[in-house]
This record gives C-alpha cells, sequence and structure tokens, in this order.
C-alpha cells in the first residue's frame, strides 16, 4: 500500500507541474495572439492612412503642379508646338491616298 501511495504521489505531481506548464503555454500564446492582432490594427490603419495619402497625390491638379513646378513644364499651345513631319513618310501617305 505504501508503494502504491509514493506511485500515485508522484503522478499526482507530475500531473500537476503538467498542468502548470500548459496553463503557462496557454497564457503566453493568447499574450502573442493579442500583441499580433494589435500590429493587425496598427498595419491597417497605416494602410488606409497610405492608401488616402496616395489617392491625394495623384490628383491631376497636383500632378499638373507639380510638374510645372518641380519639372519646369508648362501647357502646350499652339504657339509653341513645333510639327515635324518626315519627307519619305509624306510621300509614302501620299502615294498611299493617291491609290
Amino acid at each position: 500500500m505504501n508503494r502504491l501511495n509514493i506511485v500515485l504521489f508522484v503522478m499526482l505531481v507530475a500531473s500537476s507541474v503538467y498542468l502548470v506548464r500548459v496553463s503557462y503555454d496557454s497564457r503566453r500564446l493568447f499574450a502573442e495572439l493579442d500583441q499580433a492582432r494589435n500590429e493587425e490594427r496598427a498595419l491597417d490603419t497605416e494602410y488606409e492612412r497610405l492608401k488616402a495619402e496616395r489617392q491625394g497625390q495623384s490628383t491631376p491638379l497636383k500632378v499638373e503642379r507639380l510638374a510645372r513646378d518641380k519639372l519646369a513644364m508648362r501647357n502646350a499651345t499652339p504657339a509653341v508646338t513645333q510639327y515635324v513631319t518626315y519627307a519619305r513618310a509624306a510621300s509614302a501617305s501620299a502615294s498611299g491616298a493617291a491609290r
């Protein structure tokens, strides 16, 4: 009987240690999950902010202002437009039209 009590006591201690270990792992994993969810929320917020910023940067008015200010571009008008024609291309189109 004494031997049986010792075996049962050892099994009780082993199962208690196992239970504590499983509880610790469960709490640790829950904390990691909570941290991952917080990071996901932060990344979603950052993504939405960047998407709104990209949309604001790509408006035609903003692009035109950027082209004018940083690239020194200007609107095309007939006064500053130069038309280039190639003699060979002009003769080919004239002969094609004559057919």
